[in-house]
C-alpha cells in the first residue's frame, strides 16, 4: 500500500458552491481532459497514438475517484500495489494489468499516474495510458496470439516511481527502452504521456488558484454526489428487479479451442444494480483472457444508460457504489496471473454486446443489436528497401449496430474517438500499397434500421516481411434484434503473387509474405434493428445508390430493384407480402445458427476447421489444485 506524504495535513473544509461555479468547474475538468489528449496526440510519434489516438486520460479527486475520463480511475490499483512513499513531484508507471486491477488490459498499454499537490496537501490525481508500439516479446508489436503466459508478451513493469520528486529515473527509462524494437517511438510516446499528465496536473492547480482550493475540493464532492443521485434515479426508474440473463461468445483462442462463453446475470436490489458473471467460461490457456476492471465496467454501463436516457449527464465515479460486479476468480474475465492477455480486445469489445443484451432484455428502450465489438489488429514488419526495419500496426473498423434511433454507421471504430490512419500516410511511410478501402455492401444486418457495414481493406506488400492478425466474429454472428438480421462475419484471405489463395484464421502470427502478395482483410457488420420489411423503400433505394446494399441485398428488405436502380413497385409489394406470410416468428434477438450448427457447417462456410471445446488452463489448474479446490470447467447454459 502506497503511503501518501503530505507536508500539510490540515483537512480540506467543506464550503458552499453555487450552481454556476459548479458547472464552470465541471466543464473546466472536461476541458483539462481534452487538453491532456491534445498534448499526447501532438507530441507522440507512433502512428498508433498520434494518428489512431490510442491513449486515454483521467483526472480524479484526492481519493482517486474519476472526475473526467472514459475508462474509470486507475488510482486504487496503483495505491494498493505500490509499496513505498508517494510525494509531490512523483510519477508512477506500470504496464502490468495484474498490478493495477485491470485498469489497463495488456502490456502494450503504459499507465502513468501522478499525484497533484496544492500547498502541501493532496488535491487529486492525473493519469493516462497509451499503447506502446512494441515492448519486446515473441512477435513484432508484442501481441503474439500463441502466447500462453504474460511473460511471453513483452517486458512487465510493476508499479514503479519513474519520476521521484521531479527527477526522472533515467536508469529505469533506459532499461524500458532497451526492451523494444521501436525505441525512438517508445521514448517519444513516453514523454508525450508524461507531459499530458503534467498538463492535467497544472490545470488542477490553476483551478485551485482561480476558485480557491476549498471551493474546488467541495465542488468535486458535489459533482460526485450530483452524478450519484442522477444515476440512482435512472437505475431505479429503468432497471427491473427480475433477473435477466445474457450470453455471447469469443470465437476461438488462436490455439484451436472455442468458442468461449461470456455469460452474465443482472438484477436490481433497491437502488443497486448487480452483475454476476458466474456463467462465464474458465480462463483460456491462450491469449484471449481479459482482466475486467470493475470501475471500467461500471463506467461502460453508466455511459450506455445516459446515452439512451440523458446524454447531458457528465459521468464520473460518483455512482460506482450503486453497481456491484461479481466475477469469479479463474474465469476468462478474471484470470489468474500470469495468464496471457494480449488477445483481450475481443472480450473487451464483446462486453458492450453483453451490456446491450442485458439492458435490452430488462427494458425494451435499451434494445440495441450487436455491433463491431472489437478492435481488429493488423501488423506488418520487416526491412524496407533502404534496409531500415519497419513496423506497421493498424486497428480495423467495422459496422456499428442498428439502434432505435436509426442506422448504425458504416466502417466505424469500437472507440468513438479513434481515427482511421489515412491510406496516403501509410503508403508514404511503409512499404505497402492499399488497393481497396471500402464499405463492404450487405455486411450490415438488414432491419428497419440497418446495421453498419464492415470494411474491406486490400493490402499489397512491396517487400518481404511478416504479418500478424487479431480478429474475431469469424464463427459466430453479430446478432440482430426485434426482427433485425445478424450482420455478416469477418474473413481474411491471403492471395500470393502467383495466384494461390489461402483463407487465414482470425488470429495468427508469423505469416511470411513476399512482394506482390496481397491480403484481403474483411471486418464484420453490425446487426440490424427491427423488421426489415418496415424499412422505408426510399431508404433502401438510397443504400443501393450509395453502394451500401446491392440489388440482391435489397431483397432482404423485400425490395426489388433493377440493376439500373429502379424500384419495381408491384414486385416489391408481392415480395414483401410473401416474406411476411412465410417468415418464422420474430424474436427479440436473432443470433443465427446455434453453436453446434456453426461447428457442423464451419469448414464449408468459412474454409477453416471448427474450434474444439476449451480445455482447462494449466495456470488455473495449478492455482486451484494448490488450494485443494476443483478446477472450474466450461458450463453450457441456455440463455433464459
Amino acid at each position: 500500500m502506497a503511503r501518501i506524504i503530505e507536508t500539510n495535513t490540515k483537512p480540506w473544509p467543506t464550503v458552499d458552491v453555487d450552481p454556476v461555479t459548479l458547472d464552470v468547474i465541471e466543464n473546466a475538468l472536461q476541458n483539462a481532459r481534452v487538453q491532456m489528449d491534445a498534448i499526447l496526440f501532438r507530441t507522440a510519434i507512433s502512428p498508433i497514438i498520434r494518428e489512431q489516438r490510442d491513449g486515454f486520460p483521467v483526472l480524479t479527486n484526492r481519493e482517486g475517484m474519476m472526475l473526467a475520463g472514459q475508462f474509470g480511475s486507475p488510482v486504487d490499483g496503483f495505491v494498493d500495489n505500490y509499496d513505498g512513499e508517494v510525494s509531490e513531484g512523483d510519477v508512477l508507471l506500470t504496464n502490468d494489468p495484474y498490478a493495477c486491477q485491470g485498469a489497463i488490459s495488456h502490456l502494450n498499454d503504459w499507465l502513468f499516474c501522478m499525484p497533484v499537490f496544492y500547498e502541501g496537501r493532496l488535491l487529486g490525481w492525473t493519469a493516462m495510458f497509451g499503447h506502446m508500439s512494441d515492448i519486446s516479446g515473441m512477435t513484432a508489436a508484442s501481441m503474439p496470439v500463441t502466447s500462453s503466459d504474460l511473460l511471453q508478451e513483452g517486458i512487465v513493469i510493476p508499479p514503479v516511481k519513474i519520476v521521484s520528486k521531479g527527477e526522472l529515473q533515467k536508469d529505469l527509462l533506459r532499461m524500458a527502452m532497451r526492451n523494444t524494437r521501436t525505441p525512438d517511438w517508445n521514448e517519444a510516446d513516453f514523454f508525450a504521456i508524461l507531459s499530458a499528465c503534467r498538463t492535467g496536473a497544472a490545470r488542477l492547480v490553476e483551478m485551485a488558484d482561480r476558485f480557491g482550493p476549498d471551493v474546488l475540493v467541495s465542488a468535486q464532492d458535489q459533482l460526485l454526489k450530483r452524478n450519484r443521485e442522477a444515476m440512482r434515479a435512472l437505475i431505479v426508474s429503468t432497471m427491473p428487479e427480475k433477473k435477466v440473463v445474457f450470453e455471447d461468445w469469443i470465437c476461438d483462442d488462436a490455439i484451436g479451442h472455442g468458442p468461449y462463453k461470456l455469460g452474465c446475470e443482472m438484477w436490481r436490489e433497491g437502488d443497486k444494480l448487480i452483475f454476476d458473471f458466474s456463467r462465464t467460461d474458465p480462463q483460456s490457456a491462450g491469449c484471449v483472457n481479459f482482466l475486467l476492471n470493475e470501475r471500467m465496467f461500471k463506467m461502460f454501463c453508466g455511459q450506455f444508460m445516459v446515452n439512451v436516457y440523458d446524454p447531458q449527464i457528465v459521468l464520473n465515479d460518483g455512482y460506482i457504489d450503486l453497481i456491484d460486479v461479481r466475477i469469479p476468480k479463474g474465469t476468462l474475465l478474471n484470470p489468474i496471473a500470469p495468464a496471457a492477455l494480449n488477445g483481450r480486445t475481443h472480450a473487451l469489445g464483446r462486453i458492450f454486446d453483453i451490456i446491450s443484451g442485458l439492458f435490452g432484455s430488462a427494458n425494451p428502450d435499451f434494445l440495441v443489436a450487436a455491433g463491431f465489438s472489437d478492435s481488429p489488429h493488423f501488423m506488418y514488419s520487416g526491412f524496407n528497401k533502404g534496409n531500415d526495419w519497419f513496423l506497421l500496426f493498424q486497428i480495423g473498423f467495422g459496422g456499428i449496430p442498428g439502434k432505435p434511433g436509426g442506422d448504425g454507421p458504416d466502417g466505424h471504430s469500437l472507440w468513438p474517438k479513434f481515427r482511421n490512419v489515412p491510406n496516403e500516410y501509410i503508403e508514404a511511410y511503409f512499404p505497402i500499397r492499399i488497393d481497396r478501402f471500402e464499405s463492404l455492401p450487405d455486411t450490415g444486418g438488414a432491419g428497419k434500421h440497418r446495421g453498419g457495414n464492415g470494411v474491406r481493406t486490400e493490402y499489397v506488400f512491396d517487400v518481404e516481411g511478416e504479418i500478424s492478425i487479431h480478429d474475431d466474429r469469424w464463427l459466430t454472428y453479430p446478432w440482430g434484434v426485434k426482427g433485425g438480421q445478424p450482420g455478416k462475419r469477418s474473413r481474411k484471405l491471403l492471395v500470393r503473387a502467383g495466384g494461390e489463395e489461402k483463407i487465414l484464421p482470425s488470429k495468427i502470427d508469423h505469416i511470411f509474405v513476399q512482394p506482390g502478395d496481397r491480403l484481403i482483410f474483411d471486418t464484420w457488420g453490425g446487426g440490424g434493428w427491427g423488421d426489415p420489411l418496415e424499412r422505408d423503400i426510399a431508404a433502401v433505394t438510397y443504400d443501393v445508390e450509395a453502394g451500401l446494399v446491392t440489388s440482391e441485398g435489397a431483397r432482404r428488405y423485400g425490395v426489388v430493384i433493377s440493376e439500373s436502380g429502379v424500384v419495381d413497385d408491384a414486385a416489391t409489394e408481392t415480395l414483401r407480402a410473401d416474406m411476411r406470410k412465410n417468415r418464422p416468428q420474430v424474436n427479440a434477438f436473432e443470433f443465427g445458427p446455434s453453436i453446434a450448427e456453426l461447428r457442423a457447417s464451419c469448414l464449408e462456410e468459412t474454409g477453416l476447421n471448427p474450434p474444439v471445446d476449451p480445455k482447462p488452463s494449466p495456470i488455473a489448474t495449478a492455482w486451484f489444485s494448490k488450494r485443494g479446490e476443483a478446477v472450474p470447467m466450461p458450463q453450457r447454459y441456455a440463455a433464459e
